[in-house]
């Protein structure tokens, strides 16, 4: 494993570069700038493996249905998941309701602050509890998402990679490096600013992140069990019940994917099914 230390200057420089780029470049988002932890937290889990353009007029949208922890905890399944269509993986969807309804229930409605009390949550993972509570409470924490991985990637592995074109690269040796980089005294706006340079960079070279293990391409979108059951799911947020030779119809898939994505659906507890008529598991 390569184990980088970084001089005093090097770290200078390094976020130099980062904030004068991040001065002249940074993005707006409606999600920015809020310590609003609901809010972050729909954001982070709204960005997961789905493209920012995508999530703007959606998170919009939640916000306005959704506005509190609260709302959300205290809505029907079937009208959370007719918000959360087009944006893909619906059980995000479901962690997000769950994760609104403990803060409801154990901590009366207040998010925790610290980043331990948030993993406790349901679907709040490492990467998502440090998130939130660094772009909520302005804590500097130490978590990794795409963006950040490209950047830390191009700017301190590039010679290791030249040397060794099979060598790819663990979380675990770029963590020290967001640490000791971390800017402590603007932590929020300082995780702004690497993923808005990691997104730029990602237009400009070929995406480093490819390097990285914890690389994993997107599996085909159109054609897959994926599709189908984003398409129960957008059938049955729309109406009360229906089969799947009905969704077949509306979606133009087939019907033997349709029975896998519904089996699925139905493990998982997010349809209900009697007599082959389908519906959202209230």
């Amino acid at each position: 494993m390569t184990k980088l230390i970084l001089l005093p200057d090097e770290i200078d420089a390094f976020q130099h570069e980062i904030w004068s780029f991040y001065r002249a470049n940074k993005r707006n988002f409606a999600w920015r700038g809020i310590s609003d932890p609901y809010a972050v937290l729909v954001s982070e889990m709204m960005l997961q493996q789905t493209q920012t353009q995508r999530v703007i007029p959606k998170y919009d949208e939640w916000m306005k249905a959704f506005p509190s922890a609260q709302t959300l905890a205290a809505a029907p399944l079937s009208e959370v998941l007719s918000h959360w269509v087009g944006l893909g993986y619906n059980r995000r969807a479901v962690f997000l309701q769950k994760a609104c309804k403990a803060v409801c229930s154990d901590y009366k409605g207040i998010f925790p602050h610290s980043r331990e009390e948030l993993e406790k949550l349901p679907g709040i993972g490492p990467y998502t509890a440090g998130a939130v509570t660094t772009f909520a409470y302005n804590q500097p924490n130490v978590f990794i998402e795409t963006n950040i991985r490209s950047l830390f990637i191009h700017f301190f592995f590039s010679d290791a990679l030249l040397q060794d074109a099979d060598k790819k690269i663990d979380d675990s040796e770029i963590a020290p490096l967001v640490e000791a980089t971390l800017d402590r005294h603007n932590p929020r706006e300082w995780y702004y600013a690497l993923m808005d340079y990691g997104a730029d960079l990602k237009k400009k070279v070929v995406n480093p992140s490819r390097k990285s293990r914890q690389y994993a391409r997107q599996s085909r979108f159109e054609g897959s069990l994926r599709q189908a059951r984003g398409a129960i799911l957008r059938q049955l947020s729309q109406k009360p019940s229906a089969t799947l030779h009905e969704i077949a119809k509306y979606e133009d898939i087939d019907i033997a994917r349709l029975e896998r994505a519904a089996d699925k659906l139905l493990a998982e507890h997010l349809i209900k099914g009697n007599d082959g008529i389908y519906s959202i598991f209230d």
